[in-house]
């Protein structure tokens, strides 16, 4: 029980995110103020499951943020204070702002398209081909724990089935993760930046479109692609743009609602035009914008 923890803790842990909302870093908040004020590795992990009981914790996520709270823990005495937020609050005012300037939407996105399907036929392979052109390493999955990399002919005639995948290619077939151990998809194994793709999981698809259309006017705007569910997800292209210069550019996307989970290189992404499962049910991720001239090299 959480009630005989000093004040600072509990407020800490009194207002456990949801995800998509900042709950894997707040996990580590989490997991220092309870190591910080006595609790055992195992106590940390029973306490954490308990509070974030109900939302789709990712398999390990829990553990590994108790193991790395040791490494964090003061033990002179002085209270823990969480470090400032590394990614700007959602600023509400401006994101208004862009939304009331573009009245066009989601149909928009379609009538603006510069290239169109307008079939029932899947289109993955050839955009997987503009995308990641040659025969690089690339990695797929179904699901967050199914991920596979390999060359992009290994997958041909198959990738219109699979939900996700990685917006840079792979340097190798496995990599070292953040845990130590071998991993088909982590940092250690994915390449340069190609693609930042901005995710937004609040607001309507045209309220959406309107933050797209305005981050357009930023940076070459490739794809939208329908999730399948709620949201959008754009593409746009890095070109050889220094890293600073996107991070300033995410940065804003951010403010405006983008999900900063999708900085992280080996983040997978939805597959454009493929399929996933939801309720039972496969669903396409329907490309709403296509714009292949953009997957050239920014000069």
């Amino acid at each position: 029980m959480t009630i005989d923890l000093p004040v600072w803790a509990r407020d800490i842990l009194s207002s456990p995110p949801r995800r998509g909302e900042g709950l894997n870093p707040w996990l580590m908040r989490a997991s220092v103020a309870l190591r910080r004020s006595g609790r055992s590795e195992a106590e940390t992990i029973e306490e954490l499951r308990c509070l974030t009981a109900g939302e789709p914790v990712k398999p390990g996520e829990i553990e590994r943020a108790a193991r790395r709270s040791a490494e964090y823990v003061n033990n002179d005495g002085a209270a823990y204070r969480p470090p400032a937020p590394k990614w700007p609050a959602v600023d509400k005012a401006a994101r208004a702002a862009v939304i009331a300037e573009h009245d066009g939407g989601a149909v928009e996105l379609w009538e603006r398209s510069p290239a169109r399907f307008d079939d029932d036929s899947s289109h993955t392979e050839e955009i997987v081909d503009r995308l990641f052109p040659g025969n690089p390493l690339i990695c797929v999955a179904d699901g967050p724990e199914s991920a596979v990399t390999g060359p992009r002919e290994s997958f041909r005639g198959r990738l219109g089935g699979k939900g996700l995948i990685v917006p840079s290619p792979m340097t190798k077939l496995t990599g070292i993760n953040q845990d130590g151990e071998e991993a088909v998809r982590c940092l250690d194994n994915t390449g340069p930046r190609r693609f930042l793709i901005v995710e937004q999981d609040s607001g309507t698809q045209d309220e959406q479109a309107a933050v797209i259309f305005h981050l357009a006017n930023q940076a070459p705007l490739l794809l939208v692609v329908h999730s399948g569910g709620k949201s959008l997800h754009s593409w746009f292209a890095c070109g050889s743009q220094p890293e600073s210069v996107l991070r300033r550019f995410f940065n804003h996307a951010v403010s405006l609602g983008a999900d900063h989970a999708l900085w992280t290189r080996c983040q997978l992404c939805r597959m454009p035009d493929g399929t996933r499962r939801k309720d039972g049910k496969t669903v396409r991720q329907a490309v709403l914008y296509w714009n292949p001239g953009n997957t050239e090299p920014a000069a």
